[in-house]
C-alpha cells in the first residue's frame, strides 16, 4: 500500500511525524508509527507503542476508580459547569453584522499576509527584510523562539492573539449590559480565551512537540501521571508537596501553643531579645489560608523578623472547618478575636495589645474594633494594622464576579456537610490569574512532563483550608454583595450593632499596588470610614508578595504621603517612593504608639518554669485538612 501525501508535509515535517506517531499505538497501525518518510526505527516504533499503551492503561485505571467511587469526582471541575458558562457567555455577545464580519475577515487576511511576508511567503513576500522575524503581537506565552521559527506556528499564535483582542472589544461594545454584567462578561471572556490558547494544546505548541519527539513520548506519560494525581486529589498542583514539612522547613519560628478553642489555637513565639515591647502583638491571619504565609522560613518570616525587633508575637492558627463547624458564623470569628485579645492581656498582665488583621481577618478586625468601641472597651487594642484588608467592597475587584444570586446558590450546593471544601476556593483564586496559576502548570507539568519545583510559597498556596458554609454565605452576601459593613448599624454582630465610624484606634493600613484579590482602591476605602489617626502605605507587588517582603530581600518599594489625600489617586500624585520593604516603616510606627519595654522573662518566654503550655509551634490545627 502506498501512503498518500500527508497534508502536513509541506507545512512542518516534525509535527506531522509526531502526530502520526502519537496516534499509531491507539489505532494499532504500525505503518503510521513509521512516520512520514518511514525513517522511524523498529526500536522507536516499539517505544511509541509502549507509550500509547501506558497512557491508555493509566486512563482506564482512573476511569475504573471513578466508576467504583463516584463521590471522588469534584463537582467544581465538572465540564458541564464550564460548558454552561461558555453558553451563557456566547449568548451575551453581540452578533456581528455582515459588514463587521467582512471587516474582521479582511483584517485577518491582512494579518496572515503580513506574517507570511516575514518568511518570504505570500503576496507580501517582497516586503520581507532580513534579520529576526518581527511579529505584530507579543505575549510571554509565546516568547520561545520556536513560536517564530516556522510560519505555521507564527500564524497559529498571532491569529489567536488577534481574535482574543477582537473578542475583548466585542465585550466592550455589547449593548444592554449593566456595569456588573459587563465586568462578569470581561472576566468570563478572559478565562475562556486563556483556556483556548494554542500553548495549551500539544499539537499546536512547538515546544511541547519538540519535547515529545526528543523523549519519544515519555514526557506525555509523566504528564499523565501528574494530571491523574491532580484529578484524584481534586486540585491542581503547583509544587512538590513532599518537599516541605511543618516545623522543619516551613513554619519554623520557635514557640508554644498557649491557648486553644474549637475554632483556633494561639501560638506565642519565643523572644530573641533581652527586652521586649511592653505591649504584645497578636496577628489574625485569614482562615481561608494557613497562617504560615507569615512564617514561611527564617529569611521570609514576618513573625521571626518582628520577634527579632523585640516584639512579643502571638499568632492565631485557625482550625480548618469540618462538619462540627456547620453552625459557625461571622459572630464566632469576632468573638474569637476578642477572646484571643483577652487571653493575651490576661496571660501577660497588660492592659492592651497591638493587633494585625490580614485580608478577611482584617475585615473581621475592623468589626471587632467597632464592637469594642460600642462597648467602651476600645482600650484593649492600642493599635491596629491591616494587611490588604477591605471593609468597603464597592471596588472589590474580580471576586465580585462570584457573588450574584445564582453563584451563591451554586456555592451553597457544594457544602452539603456544612463546610466548603477548600479546593473550591483554591480553584477560584487560580481563575483570577488563569495564565499564571492554571495554564502555565498545565503546559509545564502535564504536557512537558517537568518535575514540580520545591517552592514554599506555592506549597502554602496549595495547602487549602475548608470554610464554614454559613459563614461563607454570610460573608459573600452581606459584605461582598450588599456591602453592609460600611452602613452604620446595618449589621449586628454578637448582639452589638457595628458602626465603623466609631473606630478611633491608631491604624496602619498596607495595600498592594498590584493586588488582584483586595485591590488597592478598595483597601483605601478604610481611610474614609475610620475616625482615628491613620497611616496608609502602598506597597509594591500584590496580595502576598506585597506583604511578605523582608528587608533583606531588597525587593520592590513602598509609597507614603505626608499630606491629606482624599483619594488613592491623590495619594499617588503626592506620594514619596521608598526602596525596599515597608516593614521598617511599620515597626517605627508601632514604636511610636508604645515605646515602653520590659524584660523578656516569665511568661514572655512561653513554656518556661511554671508555664503550662499545650504543644510546640506550629501546633496541630495548621496540620489538619
Amino acid at each position: 500500500m502506498t501512503d498518500t501525501p500527508d497534508p502536513f508535509t509541506n507545512m512542518y515535517e516534525g509535527p506531522a511525524k509526531l502526530m502520526r506517531a502519537m496516534f499509531a499505538p491507539m489505532m494499532g497501525t504500525m505503518d503510521a508509527a513509521k512516520g512520514i518518510d518511514g525513517a522511524v526505527s523498529p526500536e522507536d516504533a516499539k517505544h511509541w507503542a509502549e507509550v500509547g499503551a501506558k497512557l491508555q492503561a493509566m486512563w482506564l485505571q482512573y476511569q475504573s476508580e471513578q466508576l467504583s467511587n463516584p463521590q471522588a469526582l469534584v463537582p467544581y471541575f465538572d465540564p458541564a459547569r464550564w460548558m454552561a458558562l461558555a453558553t451563557d457567555w456566547y449568548q451575551k455577545m453581540p452578533l456581528a453584522q455582515a459588514e463587521q464580519q467582512k471587516a474582521l475577515m479582511e483584517e485577518g487576511m491582512r494579518l496572515w499576509e503580513d506574517v507570511l511576508g516575514q518568511y518570504g511567503l505570500g503576496p507580501k513576500a517582497s516586503e520581507k527584510h532580513g534579520g529576526e522575524v518581527e511579529l505584530p503581537r507579543k505575549d510571554r506565552r509565546f516568547a520561545d523562539e520556536k513560536w517564530r521559527a516556522h510560519p505555521a506556528y507564527a500564524l497559529i499564535h498571532q491569529t489567536y492573539l488577534f481574535l482574543a483582542e477582537r473578542v475583548a472589544e466585542m465585550v466592550e461594545k455589547a449593548d444592554n449590559l449593566n456595569p456588573q454584567q459587563r465586568e462578569q462578561l470581561r472576566f468570563t471572556t478572559k478565562a475562556i480565551t486563556e483556556a483556548a490558547s494554542p500553548a495549551n494544546f500539544p499539537l499546536l505548541n512547538p515546544v511541547v512537540m519538540e519535547r515529545t519527539l526528543e523523549t519519544r513520548g515519555d514526557n506525555l506519560v509523566k504528564g499523565m501521571e501528574h494530571m491523574l494525581a491532580d484529578m484524584r486529589r481534586g486540585q491542581l498542583s503547583h509544587t512538590d508537596a513532599n518537599a516541605f514539612t511543618l516545623g522543619e522547613n516551613i513554619a519554623t519560628t520557635p514557640g508554644k501553643v498557649v491557648h486553644e478553642t474549637p475554632l483556633y489555637q494561639l501560638i506565642q513565639y519565643s523572644p530573641t531579645t533581652d527586652k521586649v515591647m511592653e505591649t504584645p502583638l497578636i496577628i489574625f491571619p485569614p482562615w481561608i489560608n494557613r497562617f504560615y504565609i507569615l512564617d514561611l522560613n527564617a529569611k521570609k518570616s514576618f513573625v521571626k523578623w518582628a520577634v527579632d525587633q523585640g516584639v512579643t508575637v502571638f499568632m492565631v492558627s485557625w482550625k480548618s472547618a469540618d462538619a462540627s463547624m456547620k453552625d459557625v458564623i461571622w459572630d464566632d470569628y469576632v468573638r474569637a478575636q476578642i477572646d484571643a485579645i483577652d487571653h493575651v492581656r490576661e496571660r501577660l498582665d497588660v492592659a492592651s495589645v497591638h493587633a494585625i488583621g490580614y485580608c478577611v481577618a482584617g475585615t473581621t478586625l475592623a468589626a471587632t474594633l467597632a464592637i469594642l468601641h460600642r462597648r467602651e472597651q476600645e482600650d484593649k487594642v492600642r493599635s491596629a494594622t491591616f494587611f490588604t484588608a477591605q471593609v468597603d467592597f464597592e471596588k472589590a475587584g474580580e471576586l465580585l464576579n462570584f457573588i450574584d444570586d445564582q453563584q451563591l446558590a451554586a456555592i451553597k450546593g457544594l457544602s452539603p456537610d456544612g463546610y466548603l471544601d477548600g479546593r473550591y476556593m483554591a480553584a477560584t483564586f487560580n481563575l483570577l490569574r488563569g495564565t499564571d496559576l492554571i495554564w502555565n502548570y498545565v503546559v509545564n507539568n502535564y504536557l512537558l512532563g517537568e518535575d514540580y519545583p520545591a517552592f514554599d510559597l506555592l506549597h502554602w498556596n496549595g495547602d487549602v483550608t475548608n470554610l464554614p458554609a454559613k459563614w461563607h454565605q454570610q460573608y459573600l452576601r452581606d459584605l461582598y454583595r450588599d456591602n453592609r459593613l460600611v452602613e452604620g448599624d446595618a449589621l449586628t454582630v454578637d448582639n452589638t450593632p457595628v458602626d465603623l465610624g466609631r473606630v478611633n484606634t491608631p491604624t496602619y493600613v498596607q495595600a498592594g499596588k498590584e493586588d488582584h484579590i483586595a485591590p488597592a482602591e478598595s483597601v483605601w476605602r478604610i481611610t474614609e470610614h475610620f475616625g482615628g489617626p491613620l497611616r496608609f502605605v502602598l506597597a509594591g507587588s500584590g496580595h502576598i508578595a506585597g506583604v511578605v517582603n523582608p528587608p533583606s530581600s531588597g525587593k520592590y518599594q513602598y509609597w507614603t504621603n505626608a499630606g491629606s489625600p482624599r483619594s488613592l489617586a491623590e495619594f499617588r500624585e503626592g506620594a514619596e517612593e521608598h526602596p525596599g520593604s515597608w516593614w521598617p516603616d511599620w515597626i517605627d510606627w508601632l514604636r511610636e504608639q508604645d515605646g515602653e519595654t520590659v524584660p523578656a522573662t516569665g511568661k514572655r518566654k512561653p513554656g518556661g518554669k511554671g508555664d503550662k503550655v499545650i504543644e510546640n509551634a506550629p501546633g496541630r490545627y495548621v496540620a489538619t485538612r
